[in-house]
């Protein structure tokens, strides 16, 4: 017979336990202590077993039916649903550690220390930092509960202060960090994969950079005329012969270049590729570090800062020297070197595209090529070194022709 709600609560304990049944399986099991359990007998695979359901009053007899119910749906489909039970403990203990912080910090862990393809020292700077704006909202969350809407209320925070970018990144990193979780099986697949489109853009903004003969001349005037601090001027100077990246040169370690040899080697983990990557130098580059190698000679950085030699030069140094010569943001960067010399050498028909963008040190999927080109360009590229050095000589005392090399047919 059906139990009743009146017939549970009229239920006296006894010395023993004792059972009330209900149907299918169901019942109440009385304890002496007066407490009373719900619990479903069952057979599987041949086997007399018992699940519990919890606890009356804090479940009653509708909702303790209603369990019944579905583990019986699990025992028809060929589930013990004692088993699932105990796996959904497990995974309850799972997700509890599994935070979007804690993946988080284990994700970029695993960047950093990815070999060629790890983040740079700067990209790990700027990623944790990003990921850690979402602490607030999500970050302690279980990484499987997080939902889309969670997570645009999270960026959409950054986005209201303005920084549009950062916002943007920050959505990108977080979806890097879900498909991380989806890689090691803790969680089923990426919420941030239908957010596309939902941020603001920014607005696309290129590094100000002057790729004029006429106006590298003039800035290379005004270098010269530079007087601020003289390790300043000397990077001000160095910057357009070696047009590395504004970072690559202020870290630069007297360990790295070989004056006599004429070649600076940037180690693969100051490298935006993480590829080590080599720097001809011209005559007038050696000149000027051996300058500089007075001051700041002959070890640690070859641009120290101005409180400690213990520490490069600050990030801001070239681009307030410039903003002093009068250039602005829009203008001229530390970065606009690059630009510069990617321009000119181009328009200057002398020297491969391939020779050019090696000197630049930009990524080349292909590892073969990329082997080869490191190897067949280098010839070039010391050629090309000094061409460029003596072109910039020409530009600063403003000559209008410049001869350039003849070029090998084929």
């Amino acid at each position: 017979m059906p139990l009743t709600d009146i017939a549970i609560r009229n239920a006296k304990p006894r010395e023993k336990p004792y059972k009330m049944g209900d149907t299918l399986g169901l019942f109440l099991l009385v304890q002496p202590t007066g407490g009373r359990l719900w619990r479903l007998k069952y057979r599987i695979e041949g086997r007399e077993k018992k699940l519990g359901l919890g606890t009356y009053p804090d479940i009653g007899l509708s909702e303790a039916r209603r369990r019944r119910d579905e583990a019986r749906a699990l025992i028809a489909s060929g589930k013990d649903p004692s088993r699932e039970k105990q796996r959904e403990k497990v995974r309850a203990t799972l997700d509890a550690g599994n935070t979007f912080q804690a993946i988080s910090d284990e994700y970029c862990a695993k960047r950093k220390k990815d070999g060629e393809n790890g983040w740079s020292p700067a990209t790990a700077k700027r990623s944790e930092y990003l990921l850690s704006q979402l602490r607030g909202s999500i970050g302690k969350l279980p990484i499987a509960e997080i939902e889309p809407a969670d997570i645009l209320a999270a960026v959409r925070k950054i986005e209201k202060r303005g920084n549009l970018e950062s916002a943007r990144r920050t959505l990108q990193l977080a979806g890097l960090v879900f498909r991380y979780a989806v890689a090691t099986a803790r969680l089923r697949s990426d919420p941030t994969r239908d957010l596309r489109g939902a941020l603001t853009s920014p607005k696309v903004t290129h590094y100000g950079a002057i790729t004029d003969p006429k106006g590298a001349g003039e800035l290379l005037r005004a270098i010269d005329g530079y007087e601020g601090l003289g390790i300043t001027k000397l990077a001000l100077q160095i910057a357009p012969h070696v047009f590395v990246r504004p970072g690559e040169l202020r870290q630069a370690s007297w360990s790295e270049i070989d004056l006599d040899a004429a070649v600076w080697e940037i180690p693969a983990e100051r490298m935006k590729m993480r590829k080590p990557h080599h720097v001809p130098l011209s005559t007038q580059a050696i000149a000027l570090f051996r300058e500089l190698h007075e001051i700041s000679g002959p070890q640690g950085f070859v641009f120290p800062g101005v409180r400690t030699r213990a520490r490069p030069m600050s990030e801001n140094t070239i681009n307030a020297a410039l903003r002093r010569l009068g250039y602005s943001t829009d203008e001229m960067t530390a970065h606009g070197f690059r630009a510069m010399a990617s321009t000119l050498l181009n328009e200057s028909g002398a020297f491969s595209p391939d020779a050019i963008e090696r000197a630049l040190a930009h990524g080349d999927r292909d590892k073969v090529r990329a082997a080869y080109h490191r190897g067949a360009h280098w010839k070039e590229r010391v050629e090309m070194a000094q061409w460029w050095s003596d072109y910039l000589d020409q530009l600063r005392k403003g000559a209008d022709i410049v001869k350039f090399p003849d070029r090998e047919a084929g």
